[in-house]
């Protein structure tokens, strides 16, 4: 059992995850996962004088989800510490949107909710070794970038908070063996079993077939691939932020939240791999994300500079719009 700690210990250090007097929220499903990071970390309280909240979100996806909060609550109580939970009808707020992607973002904004209540500093979730891969190759086929292929970073600022996944390089089997020698029998999402969902087919049929007839560490694979491709963009990311405020044109009406203005000339010097990173990144800076851009989009926006006359306008998705003067490129909200 001594391995696992081990192998956490040396995550933790490689990715400065956790420093003495950290406030965590975990994120408790009641899975095998999230379990496991709660003894785990709660094994680290005495040596980092940590403070540990567990906090449960009943989804109400499964008609007996219920008793997952049941086991929580006692699990916490177990272990004496703090546990706040909620329920949310995910399916009654499904929309366009996919049931996956509701249930991500609102169990995304209750751990802010939690971390908030309890005035922490970090969160932390179960994604594992085996959740990477998965992750991974999910994009791989779904088409990506560099991006992308990082897969689920160790280590992720949010603001004022730190998400932390200090399981991510623990395979799935090492933790169930873990929880087997304590004798503890977490919650089972029968659902995880059903190929209704993309992730699920990908864990279910394409890893094992791959495992069998390709290469069997091909998750290990898939991981380190993630973890050298996350260096190799930290590193781009950093060169294209600096790239790209060399071609900024200060605006005296608008903050950048707003309208962010280029040189044309500045941008048309940078390489396309950096002009599109800092596109990316100063699209986020409007909105907050880059989910609005596709990889065509990077392309319109690339030929826009070089070939397209002066005036010609490009609108990405968000109610962004990208605009061509003679010397300046312009982008804002619409």
């Amino acid at each position: 059992m001594m391995g696992i700690i081990t192998d956490l210990r040396q995550t933790i250090q490689q990715n400065n995850l956790i420093s003495k007097g950290d406030q965590i929220v975990i994120g408790i499903s009641g899975g095998p996962d999230s379990v496991c990071l709660c003894l785990v970390l709660f094994s680290l309280k005495k040596e980092y004088n940590l403070s540990l909240y567990l906090a449960h979100l009943d989804h109400r996806i499964r008609k007996a989800s219920f008793k997952d909060r049941i086991f929580c609550q006692k699990f916490a109580k177990s272990l004496k510490l703090p546990f706040y939970f909620e329920e949310i009808d995910v399916l009654r707020q499904r929309r366009r949107a996919s049931t996956e992607e509701i249930a991500r973002n609102i169990r995304f904004e209750f751990l802010l909710r939690a971390v908030r209540r309890f005035r922490a500093n970090k969160i932390a979730l179960g994604h594992n070794l085996d959740d990477q891969a998965e992750t991974v190759l999910m994009r791989i086929l779904r088409g990506t970038g560099l991006s992308g292929l990082s897969g689920i970073l160790p280590k992720r600022k949010i603001g004022k908070f730190t998400i932390i996944r200090p399981l991510i390089e623990i395979p799935r089997s090492t933790i169930e063996t873990y929880l087997r020698r304590r004798r503890i029998s977490p919650c089972v999402d029968e659902s995880n079993l059903e190929d209704l969902y993309f992730r699920n087919r990908i864990r279910n049929k394409l890893l094992p077939f791959l495992e069998k007839e390709y290469n069997p560490n091909i998750k290990e694979i898939l991981a380190n691939m993630a973890q050298t491709t996350a260096s190799d963009y930290n590193y781009l990311e950093q060169s294209a932020k600096r790239a790209f405020r060399k071609t900024e044109v200060k605006s005296k009406y608008m903050p950048k939240s707003q309208q962010i203005t280029c040189s044309l000339q500045g941008l048309l010097r940078l390489h396309p791999a950096i002009a599109r990173l800092a596109l990316r990144l100063a699209i986020a800076q409007i909105t907050g994300n880059m989910r609005c851009l596709e990889f065509r989009h990077l392309k319109e926006l690339l030929d826009l500079f070089a070939r397209r006359p002066v005036g010609s306008i490009v609108d990405l998705r968000g109610g962004i719009k990208v605009v061509k003067d003679k010397k300046t490129i312009c982008i804002s909200r619409k």
